[in-house]
């Protein structure tokens, strides 16, 4: 999940590059909500093995 999210960052910043401005906030939403959820995922997963 983490790769997706660096993936589509990366995506986001060539796209502002060359002055794609909507594909680069596309990119970039996709970027922030696959990180949002990678982020709940790692505490879901982290306080379900610590008990």
């Amino acid at each position: 999940m983490l790769h997706y999210a660096i993936v589509f960052l990366i995506i986001a910043i060539i796209a502002a590059i060359f002055g794609f401005g909507g594909i680069a906030g596309t990119a970039a939403g996709i970027a922030k909500i696959l990180f949002i959820i990678f982020l709940i995922l790692a505490v879901i997963s982290f306080f379900r093995r610590k008990t």
